[in-house]
């Protein structure tokens, strides 16, 4: 070298051992004039093939790209002029040395090549190029030396040696440096780049190369999300490459690839086992069949292979960055270890300790920036992963054949979709640390050996153990969640049930007893957290101590195995530093080997799905029709699945175009079977099928998606509102809609909820009729309906004189009146065709088609009349149900029919809301009132929007939180906390104080004493830490039960309009959601929580209390934290919420697909299905993509401000030097290089903090809701035997449901004396029901009293009213559990009366023939007895109370008659004596009631006896006409 440069190439005196560094000339004309060169001709081939891949279209030339070209060209002038100058010099017969002519030669080169890539990035629409701001920015950086020289040599020297090269080199240096200011700009938008059309682009694409590295694109969000919560229009679109279309095009691709290759190793597979049959005669063929389809059972082709393909490259690009980051990683403990031998060396120049000081934050910057493009990478990745497999599974849901599809229930597919595809997101995230926890480990175990030797052994040992102690506690902790999950379950459905039930519960005054079934569930389900909570602590306290056991085992070990062993500053803090860099792959390695495990479970499950048989698209023919028919079925064989039998056989079917077609059959005999066979849902086994033109299909069981109506009946078709109002009139859809709230823009719930069953029918066949196909395929669509309906369908659509009548229809169906107007009967025996033709001519053949009609004729009409009669009750029930006009409606009927709608509605809608989801229900709330006038008669909106919680969390809730826990369990966890750190600074100040004890003769003194006083303080704050997460987890389980007793107390306490205004789901989140929360979700956050902020604050400490000056950075960087941590908490929490929100539709719109799809795909509309759900799957994306940046956007800067502790500790340290102690700098240093990890955990901490805490709003909330009157006043008890005479009397008694209603009774005033017999009725809303609710107080007086013997009833505790009373409700509510608990919860009664009960209620027979007799388990609602069973066990409860007033609310259309006989007799015989109130729908049963009241909007119309009634001519005469009893 020294010849090549004419002087010595590295000089130490010059360079090292001085106050004033200085490179050598010789080093600046090689090295640092190549080291920009050899960059950039290193990494260009690479760039080169990036460029050719990626186009975006060309820049227009601007002013920028002129400037930064010429300055490229006037570079290469300025470094060509220096080599002509060598020449120059050559030619005067100086001989410069070599290096004079190959270095200008290079640069200039390089100077040429990088103008040209200026250009070539433009045309090829690079908007900001990396690969040349670290070009320039490494020939600055380069020229830095250089230009101090040439400043420094001339000053020593008095002249300038040289100046041509002086003058040049400047102008090198100013030109470059423009460069670099000019790189850092980026260029316009390319042209000709693919139109983006999206209204809110994201700004990533169009960011500059630095804006990239920092995330600063995403700032722009931050600070609006802080400034107001964001919405949906806030978020950016997806990058083309993340969108749906184009990831699952992709994969799809791929995965054919596998399935084709697949399928060629198959054949050939199957080829050779056949010729291997037909040598052996001897062997069965079956056996060898049965072992090839056995093979090919166990092998599927590849999912894992077709993901590795698609997604590999990107991920693999993240795991580049991750190994830089590793070895980046292990640079600042070298430099710590160089640091602390810095400031031991006192002569030692001071810049030697700012270059360290400056190394350190570097490498600590560049660590962050390539760590964070290493989790962007994994993330988006993740995403990219999830959105692909969520449209595979899609996409298959929609061509698997039936077989398949039975094999997995719509959960399980749900399932696919959901859990799965988030495993293989949780996962990518840390899949590197398959690769990389190893190598961290050896790296660091390599550096401790070389530090520490052997004695590292025994550190590494403790750690070792630690993992199976891990493993043991986290399989324990998995146990517990299951069994915990057990308690939750039942906890909930029995809440459910409750809530259901709620008012049955207060008629009876049962409250106490299922309060305590509850409570007692829950008292199970807190031991399980307890239990789990203790494992929990000993986790953390095993997490905590590890690194301190690890330090103190190896350092013990160390000063104890040789006594020239000497501990000093720089082995005990860098082997501290490397310790913890080894914790976390320790950690995470046993984590990530069992995520690979759930999730290759995961991956099994999707790859079967996705290899699932298909459906044949070409197993119906639809070009080539035999001339003159529309369908033709020849030899047809159908089975359900290849391995069932077939379900049809030898079918020969000929439908001439445009006639009507009916199949008739018995159940089950292979109709409908027919059905999907011309749709070609079936496996076609032998023949042809043949259906000509496009098909319109209407299944047996309507399918109705949650869309407004109008879009069922379009399904997807352009609108034409003359053929729309035609088809609704045809389909008799008129009437419906007038009575739906929002007409056809009314939001249609899942599958239909809404909507009564023939209603949802007639959509069904509206959406038919509406589709102009060629050929109709209709599954028995008039069976939902009554029967004038079913007239009015056959005659306005299906008939030869309805819409239809030009097209080809297949009608399967039961009725019989429609045969004589078809053109063609088909009958059906056992899936064969047994006869065919017109009904004239069946009947002459008098075959199965004259059996079936005898068979089903003669019941038929009077079949007609009763189901004519019970569907128009039906009706109205619906009818009312449907019209939210007239809630102010008491009828009992439509009221309990009208809450079992909206609590299923809110079923649905409870899934929707925790504090971060909308409810489904608002949303449907708000697009109703947006179309529709008719909502705005409600009186008073039935149903009040939840509120949805914005903004930051008040700190009353934390108060109130800590309150729950105990005030004083809250101070003595923070005490703990703060004594804990106190015990971890002493341990290692103690270190570092041992670390400075003089060494004499090589050995230091007192090692046994050192290592015990730091093995006292390091278990102390392990002691610590065990028992303040101990008593935090305890505090958390108080606090629960707590909050979760006040709020079960005060549900069990509200009025019942509260249950009637708020929907059941709304209330069970409460009780499920909120309180799993708070039960399972705050405690671990505040844990981690304290645990961040107190190790922060105790690095703080250290580093002020060894370098004071610290103190004065503080303040400013606090400030940037700060607002750092409000600008991205604001926004993550609100872009959490908008995640959740958006998540569920995707699943919902999943199953809706699956129970629909072959309805989907008869009507072709496959394509546009897959596009919604792409659509759905891209919003949900939309919202956590930037989710992810946002940790990514906090990661970086966060971490920059721990860079900077880093660097200001190590910087004061320098500054400090002579009055420091080594000890003291390796404490600081040490400490600032862990605060990093710390400080960004506790702004995410902080966020998750806030999100969750708001569940103690919502709970508190609803455990303050008014209450009703007290249970039991005891000194107003009434006396044991009232009321002895069963007198009731109503004085001047007026009430209302709830404030803001009309009165419903006004000025009631009547007696009954004990003993009477009063039948009470009126029409639908005279006050009936509120009449009984009021003598049960479940409404309270307006003005007025009721008197039961003289005792005022609103003077005693409710329960003391309530037993004294006994109903028998109108629906019977039966809860779970068994048939003993459901007639006496409190067991007050013994066997014998219990049995006598049941005798008396006909039930007897029934109870002793099952196995379990009393202790007979019912369902939940008692589903497992009938409807009748279910009343006669409401009439058993009644016996058993036997009171003196029994209330009767007649049951209406849910009873049979012979049930209802049975309940008046036994009345009549058992409650002989007893006052009995009747609310009678059927009149026949009071006519020989003692007297009648006829109510008339909630005033006395008539009160007397029947007789007088019916002579007098009034009211109760009419009815009684139309009863035919008059």
């Amino acid at each position: 070298m020294d010849a090549f440069c004419g002087s010595r190439f590295w000089d130490p005196n010059i360079s090292v051992h001085t106050d004033n560094p200085d490179l050598t000339p010789c080093f600046q004309n090689t090295i640092l004039a190549w080291i920009p060169s050899i960059y950039l001709w290193a990494v260009l081939p690479f760039y080169f093939l990036y460029l050719k891949r990626h186009k975006r279209g060309y820049i227009v030339l601007s002013m920028l790209s002129r400037f930064k070209t010429i300055l490229g060209v006037l570079l290469w002038c300025v470094c060509w002029a220096d080599l002509f100058f060598s020449f120059h010099e050559l030619l005067q017969s100086k001989t410069p040395p070599p290096v004079y002519f190959v270095t200008p030669l290079i640069v200039g080169i390089t100077m040429v090549l990088a103008t040209l890539l200026i250009q070539y990035e433009r045309l090829r629409g690079v908007q900001s190029s990396g690969v040349l701001i670290i070009f320039w920015f490494l020939s600055v950086l380069c020229a830095l030396g250089p230009f101090r020289s040439k400043i420094i040599a001339p000053r020593d020297q008095g002249q300038i040696k040289d100046r041509f090269r002086f003058t040049t080199f400047y102008s090198y240096f100013a030109l470059i440096l423009i460069e670099l200011i000019l790189s850092c700009f980026k260029e316009n938008p390319p042209f000709f780049s693919p139109v983006n059309s999206d209204p809110n682009p994201c700004p990533e694409l169009n960011s500059g190369f630095l804006s990239r590295l920092t995330f600063w694109w995403f700032t722009s969000m931050a600070i609006l999300g802080y400034k107001r919560p964001l919405e949906d229009k806030d978020l950016w679109s997806l990058n083309e490459e993340d969108t749906s279309k184009v990831i699952v095009q992709q994969l799809h691709k791929e995965w054919d690839k596998q399935k084709d290759g697949w399928k060629q190793k198959e054949d050939v597979a199957y080829m050779k086992t056949s010729n291997h049959v037909m040598n052996h005669i001897g062997d069965s063929p079956e056996e060898a069949e049965v072992l090839i389809s056995d093979k090919k059972r166990r092998k599927e082709p590849s999912f894992l292979k077709a993901l590795l393909k698609t997604f590999g490259p990107y991920f693999l690009i993240g795991s580049f960055y991750k190994l830089i980051q590793d070895l980046l990683s292990f640079v600042n403990p070298q430099l710590l270890s160089v640091l602390i031998g810095f400031i031991k060396n006192k002569d030692a120049p001071s810049w030697w300790g700012f270059l360290i000081a400056a190394l350190m934050f570097f490498s600590a910057v560049l660590q962050t920036i390539i760590l964070h493009q290493h989790f962007q990478y994994c993330f988006v990745t993740g995403m990219r992963l999830r959105t692909g497999i969520i449209g595979m599974i899609y996409r298959k849901s929609l061509v698997i054949t039936n077989s398949a599809k039975r094999s997995s229930t719509v959960g399980e597919i749900v399932n696919l979709m959901s859990v799965d595809a988030q495993r293989f997101m949780d996962l990518l995230t840390f899949l590197n640390m398959l690769w990389s926890a190893p190598l961290q480990i050896f790296l660091a175990l390599y550096f401790l050996w070389q530090a520490l030797g052997p004695s590292v052994l025994a550190g590494v040992a403790v750690m070792v153990l630690l993992i199976p102690v891990n493993a043991a506690i986290a399989i324990k902790t998995r146990a517990f969640q299951v069994e915990q999950m057990k308690y939750k379950d039942s906890r909930i459905k029995l809440m459910n049930e409750i809530l259901s039930g709620i008012k049955v519960l207060k008629l009876y005054a049962w409250e106490p007893s299922f309060e305590d079934k509850v409570l007692e569930i829950r008292k199970n389900e807190l031991r399980v957290l307890k239990k789990a909570a203790y494992l929990n602590s000993l986790s953390t306290f095993a997490w905590i101590s590890a690194p301190f056991l690890v330090a103190l085992t190896t350092f013990a070990v160390y000063v104890n195995v040789d006594e020239t062993n000497i501990l000093d500053a720089e082995k005990a803090f860098v082997s501290l530093s490397l310790f913890n860099i080894l914790r976390f792959p320790l950690n995470m390695l046993p984590q990530v080997i069992s995520n690979i495990a759930q999730t290759s479970v995961s991956l099994k499950r999707i790859q079967h799905f996705l290899s699932h048989d298909e459906l044949d698209p070409d197993c119906v023919e639809t070009k080539v029709v035999s001339p003159g028919y529309a369908i033709t079925v020849t030899n047809g064989t159908f089975s359900w699945a290849k391995e069932l039998k077939p379900a049809l056989k030898d079918i020969n079917l000929l439908v001439p175009s445009g006639s009507l077609l009916a199949v008739v059959g018995h159940v089950g005999c292979g109709k409908s079977s027919l059905v999907s066979a011309l749709l070609g849902e079936m496996e076609k086994l032998e023949g042809q099928v043949a259906v000509k033109g496009s098909v319109a299909y209407v299944p047996q069981q309507a399918w109705i998606q949650n869309a407004t109506l109008k879009d069922n009946i379009l399904f997807g078709q352009p609108s034409n509102e003359q053929k729309y109002q035609n088809v609704l009139e045809a389909c008799a859809l008129k009437t419906d809609l007038e009575v739906l709230p929002g007409g056809d823009h009314t939001e249609i719930g899942e599958k239909g909820i809404n909507l009564s069953g023939g209603q949802r029918q007639r959509v069904s066949l509206a959406r038919a009729v509406f589709s102009e196909a060629d050929v109709y395929l209709l599954d028995d669509p008039l069976s939902a309906v009554d029967s004038h309906v079913a007239k009015h369908i056959f005659d306005k659509v299906i008939g030869p004189e309805g819409a239809l009548k030009e097209k080809t229809r297949v009608l399967v169906t039961h009725g019989i009146t429609f045969l004589p107007q078809v053109d063609h009967i088909v009958v059906i025996v056992d899936g064969k065709v047994s006869e065919m033709g017109s009904y004239q001519e069946l009947l002459k053949q008098n075959g199965a088609f004259a059996e079936f009609l005898r068979n089903y004729a003669p019941d038929d009409t009077e079949e007609d009349e009763l189901t004519m009669l019970e569907d128009e009750e039906v009706l109205l029930a619906e009818d009312t149900l449907s019209n939210h006009t007239d809630l102010a409606d008491n009828e009992p009927v439509t009221n309990e029919v009208r809450k079992q709608f909206l609590r299923q509605f809110s079923v649905i809608s409870s899934e929707g809301e925790c504090p971060n989801k909308k409810s489904t229900r608002r949303r449907v709330c708000e697009r109703k009132s947006a179309e529709t006038p008719l909502v705005k008669n409600l009186p008073e909106k039935l149903i009040q929007a939840e509120t949805i919680e914005t903004g930051t969390v008040k700190l009353s809730v934390f108060w109130q939180y800590m309150k729950a826990v105990g005030l004083m369990t809250s101070f003595f966890i923070c005490f703990l906390y703060g004594c804990q750190n106190a015990a971890a600074i002493g341990a290692n100040v103690w270190l570092s104080d041992w670390t400075n004890e003089p060494v004499i003769n090589g050995t230091q003194r007192n090692t046994s004493m050192r290592v015990g006083v730091y093995a006292a303080l390091g278990l102390l704050q392990g002691l610590l830490v065990l028992i303040s997460s101990f008593t935090l987890a305890m505090g958390g389980i108080n606090a629960a039960r707590t909050l979760h007793a006040a709020l079960l107390h005060n549900k069990f306490r509200t009025p019942q309009s509260f249950f009637d205004t708020t929907p059941t789901g709304r209330i069970i989140n409460r009780f499920s959601k909120d309180i799993f929360v708070i039960d399972e979700v705050i405690p671990p956050t505040i844990l981690m929580f304290l645990g961040t902020f107190f190790t922060s604050v105790s690095t703080m400490i250290v580093i002020i209390s060894s370098t004071p000056l610290f103190a004065v950075v503080i303040i400013p960087l606090a400030v940037g934290y700060f607002f750092v941590q409000r600008f991205y908490v604001a926004t993550s929490r609100q872009l959490k919420r908008l995640e959740s929100v958006s998540r569920s539709p995707i699943y919902s719109h999943f199953s809706e697909t699956i129970t629909g799809a072959s309805v989907i795909r008869a009507y072709g509309r496959e394509g546009s299905f897959i596009h919604m759900n792409d659509k759905q799957v891209d919003e949900n994306q939309k919202s956590y993509f930037p989710g992810i940046i946002s940790n990514r956007w906090l990661g970086i800067r966060v971490e920059f401000i721990g860079n900077c502790v880093v660097l200001f500790a190590a910087l004061f340290a320098v500054l400090g030097k002579n009055s420091l102690n080594a000890g003291l700098v390796g404490l600081s240093v040490s400490y600032a290089l862990q605060v990093t990890m710390s400080l960004n955990w506790m702004v995410r901490m902080t966020s998750d903090l806030e999100t969750n805490i708001v569940a103690v709003e919502r709970v508190k909330e609803y455990s303050e809701t008014e209450t009703e009157a007290p249970w039991i006043i005891e000194d107003k008890r009434p006396p044991d035997d009232w009321p002895a005479e069963g007198e009731v009397e109503f004085a001047n008694y007026s009430v209302r449901y709830r404030k803001g209603l009309d009165l419903v009774l006004k000025g009631l005033s009547l007696r009954v004396k004990g003993g009477e017999k009063i039948g009470i009725v009126g029409r639908t809303g005279a006050g009936k029901s509120s009449m009984t609710l009021c003598l049960f107080r479940i409404l309270e007086a307006v003005k007025g009293e009721i008197k039961i013997d003289g005792v005022r009833i609103s003077d005693i505790g409710l329960h003391d009213l309530r037993s004294k009373i006994t109903i028998i409700p109108q629906d019977p509510v039966l809860f779970s559990g068994t048939l003993r608990m459901n007639l006496d919860p409190f067991n007050k009664y013994s066997e014998d009366e219990i049995w006598k009960a049941l005798e008396l209620s006909h039930l007897k027979r029934f109870v002793s023939s099952q196995p379990a007799m009393l202790e007979y388990e019912c369902s939940e609602g008692g589903e497992n007895l009938s409807v009748g069973q279910r009343q006669l066990v409401c009439l058993a409860r009644a016996l058993l109370r036997k009171t003196r007033i029994l209330v009767l609310d007649e049951a209406t259309a849910a009873i049979d008659l012979e049930t209802d006989d049975l309940i008046q007799m036994t009345i009549r015989t058992q409650f002989e004596d007893c006052t009995v109130l009747t609310i009678a729908h059927r009149l026949n049963t009071i006519m020989d009631y003692t007297r009648i009241l006829v109510l008339d909007k909630g005033t006395i119309a008539e009160f007397d006896a029947p007789s007088s009634l019916i002579a007098s001519r009034g009211v109760f005469y009419g009815m009684a006409k139309d009863a035919g009893l008059a």
